[in-house]
């Protein structure tokens, strides 16, 4: 009996719960196409280009992809490695400065520009999103600018969300998650992230 009333207070509170907590209508959501910036067309002609050219492992060529990137409009500098497997959601948004690497399997999920400058380093696996939503409204698609700075080393299955902005030379450890402002010649760890040293001492 204490079972049966325990199992129908709970199923009371269920349903109360369910008149109360708002649901948004993801169909009723504004479009993402905002972010496009580019025709239809181009927009497909990219996805394809990029399943070839880009994200496609058993496409070895760094140089050829840095072509197929440039094609599309992205600013890659001289001696830039691009490893197999990454991905480019808007190369029209994306600029990258001389000598910078990067790794097998970063996604590079840029609805809004990313700037990342000389002899950067982003390594395998790591996740750059400039978007978000608007989640406690309608789930409109919110986005803001990245921008990384020379020297800086952003090192395996780091993820970097949008307006964040991380100083010259400064050290991501593995799967950290990256909010804000990074301070220059910093090393930061942590999900959320957190300072825990310098990078080069002789620079302080």
């Amino acid at each position: 009996m204490d079972e049966q009333r325990t199992r129908e207070m709970e199923e009371q509170s269920m349903r109360e719960t369910a008149g109360v907590v708002p649901v948004i209508n993801l169909a009723a959501a504004p479009g993402a196409r905002e972010s496009w910036d580019r025709p239809k067309i181009v927009v497909y002609l990219w996805a394809a280009c990029e399943l070839l050219f880009v994200t496609n492992p058993w496409q070895i060529s760094s140089s050829l992809r840095i072509r197929v990137l440039r094609l599309f409009g992205a600013r890659i500098g001289r001696d830039v490695v691009f490893r197999q497997r990454t991905r480019v959601k808007f190369p029209w948004k994306l600029s990258v400065g001389d000598r910078s690497w990067i790794g097998e399997g970063v996604w590079i999920h840029n609805q809004n520009n990313v700037d990342i400058g000389q002899d950067v380093v982003v390594s395998q696996e790591s996740f750059i999103t400039t978007g978000s939503h608007a989640y406690r409204i309608d789930m409109r698609l919110i986005t803001s600018p990245i921008t990384i700075d020379d020297g800086v080393w952003v090192t395996s299955r780091t993820m970097i969300t949008g307006g964040s902005h991380i100083g010259k030379s400064a050290l991501i450890s593995p799967m950290s998650l990256i909010k804000g402002t990074i301070p220059a010649n910093s090393i930061f760890a942590g999900n959320p992230a957190r300072r825990i040293g310098t990078r080069f001492e002789s620079a302080k």
